[in-house]
């Protein structure tokens, strides 16, 4: 199951779920779906535990970044009257 991707182990499981509410399945058929479905489930939810701390890990470095973005500002430094600034009608920063 290891190179399973998301997707295919869900449609799996959802596969498995659906035969199993059919409920006309013998009895040692829907034991063996019903424990292949918790592999899979496990599965999703390694591969969901994942994304989520790959994602965290973005927004950390993200966020980071942003804040080393504000104390610097754009240009590599701020005003001394913490004003942003601005283009004169020459384009020439004021």
């Amino acid at each position: 199951m290891e190179g399973l991707s998301y997707e295919d182990a869900r449609s799996r499981l959802v596969e498995i779920v659906t035969r199993l509410e059919q409920g006309s399945i013998p009895l040692e058929e829907a034991l063996r779906l019903w424990e292949a479905g918790e592999r899979l489930a496990r599965h999703c939810q390694a591969w969901l535990d994942g994304a989520r701390e790959r994602l965290a890990a973005a927004q950390a470095e993200t966020d980071g970044q942003r804040s080393q973005t504000r104390a610097s500002g754009p240009s590599g430094g701020s005003r001394a009257d913490g004003e942003e600034p601005e283009e004169d009608a020459l384009g020439e920063l004021t």
